[in-house]
């Protein structure tokens, strides 16, 4: 597990101005979890090194799949995508991600339904608050 996040740090290295071991390790000075720039990366390297961790214990998958940043995970264990490139991914996706979001709003995970979860928002108007995405039944 350790070498594969060394290679993710080293990997994410030219796309980030943080570490990704001190992040990891809660290290005086690292940037906090709560940046989306931050965490995505950070838990794409745990999801890439713990499949690692997994095929040395003789598990391999018949299939990946993976949401958000975890269907960049899901390419770089498949093989679709190297190392390099999936953290060149992740890196820059989350950065986007944080410009576009700075300052701007937020996003909340509301375990109801999507019917329900509409019709308690309706008063606000779909111009300030709206569904994004409905990632199951509730």
């Amino acid at each position: 597990f350790a070498a594969r996040i060394g290679e993710c740090a080293k990997a994410l290295e030219p796309f980030t101005d943080w570490s990704l071991v001190d992040v990891l390790r809660a290290a005086d000075g690292a940037p906090s979890l709560d940046r989306v720039d931050v965490v995505q990366p950070a838990l794409f390297a745990v999801m890439v090194s713990l499949a690692e961790v997994w095929g040395a214990a003789g598990v391999r998958p018949g299939a990946v799949i993976g949401h958000s940043q975890g269907e960049i995970a899901a390419a770089c264990v498949a093989g679709i995508l190297s190392l390099e490139d999936a953290a060149r991914v992740v890196a820059l996706r989350s950065q986007a991600i944080g410009r576009v979001l700075a300052g701007l709003g937020g996003m909340v995970s509301v375990p109801l339904a999507a019917a329900e979860v509409r019709e308690r928002i309706a008063p606000w108007g779909e111009e300030r608050i709206s569904v994004a995405a409905v990632n199951g039944p509730s």
